[in-house]
């Protein structure tokens, strides 16, 4: 069978890369892609959400965020901690949030990822996924396991670099407004869309997933509400 002849399944994901569940919701996600290996082709495109669209500048202590915004305690927040840690550690992922680990404001991230989706437009993607993809999670690691700022905008250039962009159209970008309207006018069509948390996905235009789930749970609905459907 060749892969023209593999169905395609169109997936958009609205997520933040602040989000700690959106890194652990695309690592599940992957392992049900590659369930239908051969069987289903996926082709994803990220879509902007910003948990904290009025974070300033210098971001905020993470452990105070989450107490404040949540309503918790300092030995909730920590335990809540540890267990993304270890989900995201049995999917090969490293969350290192020390002492010095801090929320950032994403809109700037945002507009990269704008970018590298323009990128793939012009350049279509044959797999799964592409440079948008990869620029997704190079900024997860970077914040995540690496608590750099990616607020800052050198370190996006380095991010974006290390994605495979081109650093100079990077800071290009980061200098100006560019994309600015592309991701404030994306945000609201989610929300318009009733999109009040993330991750949320939706496959095949249609069918919306929210949250981490299980890969066992995007695996039965691909099954039995789009394969079955479209059989």
């Amino acid at each position: 069978m060749t892969d023209t002849a593999i169905p395609r399944l169109d997936v958009d994901i609205v997520s933040d890369v602040m989000c700690p569940w959106c890194i652990i919701g695309w690592l599940r996600f992957e392992q049900a892609m590659a369930h239908f290996a051969g069987r289903l082709a996926f082709r994803v495109r990220w879509h902007p959400f910003e948990l904290n669209p009025d974070m300033p500048p210098e971001g905020e202590d993470a452990a105070s965020h989450v107490m404040r915004k949540y309503g918790i305690s300092a030995e909730q927040s920590r335990a809540s901690s540890e267990r993304l840690a270890g989900v995201a550690a049995e999917l090969g992922f490293v969350f290192n949030r020390g002492p010095a680990f801090r929320m950032r404001n994403s809109f700037d991230a945002h507009r990269l990822l704008a970018w590298a989706a323009a990128c793939e437009a012009v350049e279509p993607v044959g797999a799964a996924t592409g440079v948008q993809t990869a620029l997704k999670l190079a900024l997860f690691r970077a914040h995540f396991t690496d608590n750099r700022d990616v607020g800052d905008p050198q370190v996006l250039v380095d991010v974006a670099a290390s994605a495979g962009l081109d650093p100079a159209r990077a800071a290009t970008i980061l200098a100006s407004d560019a994309y600015a309207e592309e991701v404030r006018a994306e945000e609201a069509y989610w929300a318009d869309n009733n999109i009040t948390g993330v991750p949320a996905f939706i496959l095949g235009g249609r069918m919306l997933i929210p949250g981490a789930q299980d890969p066992e749970v995007f695996v039965r609905i691909i099954e039995n509400k789009l394969l079955t459907a479209a059989a």
